[in-house]
């Protein structure tokens, strides 16, 4: 599979990011660095298929850093409304920048 697709994949969606050798699974959204307030990232993941080994591995990037996707998550009702409510709040966000 490789269509990137439009922003805000679903949770468990498996990537490859641009310039990567080891595929990321989306575990989060709009996550900031613990330093860096200022700046909010479209997602946070983990090394798949490892998943979460330690908080120095979560991998924080953007859509556009993504090269390749391999696997699609949920997608369902909830996750459906959740992503029309995470584009809104993030739109409203970008207006206040």
């Amino acid at each position: 599979m490789n269509e990137i697709g439009e922003k805000y994949l679903p949770m468990g969606t498996v990537v490859l990011l641009k310039g990567g050798t080891k595929r990321v699974m989306i575990a989060g959204f709009c996550s900031m660095e613990v330093n860096n307030q200022e700046k909010i990232w479209d997602y946070s993941g983990y090394m798949y298929p490892e998943g979460f080994m330690s908080e120095d591995e979560i991998f924080l990037f953007n859509h556009t850093d993504i090269e390749e996707v391999f696997h699609i998550g949920l997608i369902n009702e909830e996750e459906k409304e959740f992503k029309t409510a995470l584009v809104e709040a993030m739109n409203e966000y970008e207006k206040t920048k």
